[in-house]
């Protein structure tokens, strides 16, 4: 196997609806073997009666039970993942319709790294906007590209898997231990996907931005390790 596409959902059928969709823009190459694994917190929307009525397309398994939040569920989908790389594609996210072409840009990549691409935000209404990934020294700061346009290491990702003591910023957290560990980021030209950007409160927003200051000096300024790593894979 070779990419395994999880899912988090709780409470979105239409969202789940829609990610099941786009899915058919990556099974348009029958060369590329991909799994869809979806976590559903325990929604009593008609989401499990969907899956089920799936019968396996696109490889998929899923599970329906309460979790601890969104990084508790994204774990248990690690947890299933069997596939070389992991994309997480949450529900009402969705692939581009070159997605195929893009993911074979993945599949000759040698060697081990978290490969990043562009992604197209929808605010909704018709309003979008491509985020282009940045160059890869920005995890000093944040996350270079979306956390939707990230295909990680499975491997890598069932030994260091998302800390749940960060509520809002274990995205951002994870990729900053992985590259600790030295594995880099590579770049994907031309590929971006589509996902829903969701109304965040102020808040939420701060939380976030304080809890990876509070990450990045726990491992970047206080240990030093960028000195150590080059950026980028190649």
């Amino acid at each position: 196997m070779f990419l395994s596409v999880v899912t988090v959902a709780f409470r979105n059928y239409e969202g789940v609806v829609k990610t099941w969709r786009s899915l058919r823009n990556l099974a348009r190459d029958p060369g590329l073997s991909f799994e869809w694994i979806v976590v559903d917190g325990g929604s009593e929307d008609g989401t499990r009666e969907f899956l089920q009525k799936r019968h396996g397309e696109f490889n998929l398994r899923f599970i329906s039970e309460k979790d601890r939040g969104i990084y508790d569920a994204m774990n248990k989908g690690i947890a299933l993942a069997q596939g070389r790389y992991t994309l997480f594609l949450n529900s009402g996210d969705a692939f581009h319709d070159d997605a195929a072409l893009f993911v074979r840009q993945l599949a000759r990549q040698k060697g081990e790294a978290m490969y990043i691409g562009d992604a197209l935000l929808d605010f909704g209404g018709g309003h979008k906007i491509r985020r282009k990934a940045k160059p890869g020294y920005y995890i000093y700061h944040s996350l270079p590209a979306s956390h939707q346009a990230i295909f990680f290491p499975t491997a890598a990702l069932k030994k260091y898997p998302y800390d749940l003591q960060y509520h809002v910023s274990s995205d951002y957290a994870l990729a900053a231990r992985l590259y600790k560990q030295a594995i880099l980021f590579g770049e994907l030209t031309d590929w971006y996907l589509n996902f829903r950007w969701a109304a965040c409160q102020p808040r939420i927003i701060w939380n976030y931005v304080r809890m990876q200051k509070t990450y990045s000096e726990k491992y970047y300024v206080c240990q030093g390790f960028g000195r150590n790593y080059p950026i980028y894979y190649v």
